[in-house]
């Protein structure tokens, strides 16, 4: 049945375009030309360079016959070709695909085979990491192995040696590539937004990664979307300590251009450059885990430059942020926004949207509302949770327990030639996260567990994220991660991995364990209490959320908690 309108205009190329956010750089380039763009150790490009730049890397690509239908691999750290790369790769038709810089050879030769990635472009740091992976590719291809293009980046900050091995493999050095590219290429925008602009590989704990499929509509609402929910100013001064490799850096790559605003590099992420980076670039925001923000308030008084010169803002995200932490923060100087998605909403799609009436409020309890996952995006048209048993809306109690699930345009296309687990994720008409949560009176949501997270002793449900919370408020703790551990009598309990903080004497980790184990009691039910508790420092992933599967298996090893005493 035609669908009623009060007219029949039809679209035509003068109202009507696919929306994608390449036309950011394109603007910025012809309103800010010489603003700085991209700052990297000594060497800075305005948005013209930028887009200069970029419009050589779309048509050196295009001249070796990569476009539509191609995947363009980048294992890269936060440098300007890597933010480069989310524009010029798209400019030539192709898909992103930006590596994991901390994964094995394995994993990336799964990825680079799993993409079919015509060309990989790789930092000289990393680049034996990238021929390692394409050795394991040839060994099991059975003699049908096609090596992609490989194009090295040089980097002053790293050793000369590395560079010259690479280009004594045959690779390509990234500035000549660049040279051989036309700095006026008449890139085209996709033809229809739906159209692929990255792809991105879950962290597959359990079995092989996923491959996140992102189009050019989602990327430009999640691009205007990100200012727009942290009340960003145009000309901005962000600084890159989330990855660009972790959901294209949550679409940041693509939102500063729109902002016309200052890209600073960070190659590795030290509290020390945080610091250092506010101080001398004027950074007004940067986002980064939690586990980032309490490294950042914990750092060594010799590696802070405080006061803040200024109000910085930070987005958090990739981990429910313990309290305690927050309130360290905004003591500090820092605003934080508290935020929560998925690669598969393209990063960030809900926001715990600060009110006006918590001013008044104790920092503490500003800290405990603040901790949680908040209201949906502008741009993610449903957010819920729902029960798992019958699938119908949790009452907004703040005790029930259901999974959060969305809808709308800010959700991924699906899975890379994964149909069964497109099928599983988007059943019901829902993109289903996963994750635990409840429903608050005021309908913001907050994160209890992921669903293979939860601990159940004794029949009973306990929030893995709950006991971090707690933990976190211990003077000496600095980090901490809770997973279920067979329980001889409650069948699992909690068991709890902590970091303890670098002044603390650790010479007898017995009364530490039962320093802690009493601190619990006092601050949750008994049975919620970790029963054993391991102390070193915790397996993190790339991003800086802590791998749990590990631990996990830890406890596996550790064997059950012999009849408890509670």
């Amino acid at each position: 049945m035609a669908i009623r309108d009060i007219d029949d205009l039809p679209k035509k190329a003068a109202n009507y375009t696919a929306l994608t956010p390449l036309w950011f750089l394109e603007r910025a380039a012809k309103v800010h030309p010489s603003r700085k763009a991209v700052v990297h150790g000594s060497h800075t490009y305005t948005w013209l360079q930028t887009y200069q730049r970029c419009c050589r890397l779309a048509s050196a690509l295009a001249k070796r016959s990569v476009g539509a239908g191609s995947t363009v691999a980048v294992i890269a750290p936060n440098i300007p070709a890597t933010y480069e790369a989310h524009f010029g790769i798209p400019m030539c038709g192709a898909v992103i695909n930006p590596v994991n810089i901390r994964l094995n050879a394995s994993t990336i030769a799964f990825l680079l085979g799993h993409s079919q990635s015509a060309t990989v472009i790789v930092d000289q740091e990393f680049f034996t990491l990238a021929e390692d992976s394409l050795k394991i590719m040839k060994e099991k291809s059975q003699g049908h192995f096609n090596p992609p293009l490989l194009v090295v980046v040089a980097d002053e900050a790293c050793d000369p040696e590395a560079l010259r091995y690479a280009l004594g493999q045959g690779a390509i050095e990234y500035e000549k590539f660049l040279e051989s590219g036309d700095p006026d290429f008449a890139w085209k925008p996709p033809q229809d937004e739906w159209q692929s602009i990255a792809l991105g590989y879950t962290s597959g704990t359990t079995a092989s990664p996923k491959g996140v499929v992102l189009h050019h509509r989602g990327a430009y609402l999640m691009s205007l979307c990100n200012p727009l929910v942290w009340g960003m100013n145009e000309g901005a001064i962000y600084l890159w300590t989330l990855p660009m490799f972790h959901c294209n850096g949550w679409c940041f790559t693509w939102a500063i251009a729109a902002l016309c605003g200052t890209n600073i590099c960070l190659r590795q992420v030290t509290a020390k450059g945080v610091y250092s980076a506010i101080a001398k670039h004027g950074v007004t925001h940067f986002c980064a885990a939690p586990v980032v923000l309490n490294t950042i308030v914990n750092a060594a008084p010799e590696d802070t430059i405080l006061p803040l010169p200024h109000v910085v803002h930070v987005m958090t995200a990739g981990a429910a942020p313990p309290p305690a932490v927050l309130f360290a923060m905004s003591r500090k100087g820092f605003r934080v926004t508290h935020t929560y998605g998925l690669s598969e909403t393209y990063g960030p799609s809900t926001i715990c949207a600060w009110k006006p009436e918590w001013d008044s409020l104790p920092p503490d309890t500003q800290a405990r509302l603040n901790a949680r996952q908040g209201v949906r995006y502008t741009t993610l048209e449903c957010l819920d949770v729902i029960s798992t048993k019958t699938g119908e809306p949790v009452p907004a109690d703040g005790k029930t327990m259901g999974e959060i699930v969305m809808r709308g345009n800010v959700v991924m296309k699906g899975y890379l030639k994964n149909p069964k687990a497109n099928e599983e994720t988007f059943a019901n008409g829902w993109f289903h996260s996963g994750d635990l949560g409840v429903k608050h009176q005021d309908g913001y949501i907050e994160i209890k567990d992921r669903s293979k997270d939860i601990i159940i002793s004794g029949g009973e449900n306990i929030s893995s994220v709950e006991v971090e919370n707690s933990l976190y408020l211990h003077p000496e703790v600095l980090e901490a991660s809770v997973v279920a551990r067979a329980d001889e009598r409650w069948g699992e309990s909690p068991c709890a991995f902590v970091t303890l903080k670098p002044e603390v004497n650790k010479s007898d980790e017995q009364w530490l364990a039962e320093d802690i184990m009493k601190f619990c009691k006092s601050k949750m039910p008994a049975y919620w209490v970790p029963k054993s508790v391991v102390f070193g420092p915790l397996p993190k992933t790339a991003t800086g959320k802590i791998q749990k599967h590990v631990l996990r298996a830890k406890a596996q090893q550790l064997g059950p908690v012999k009849l408890s005493k509670l």
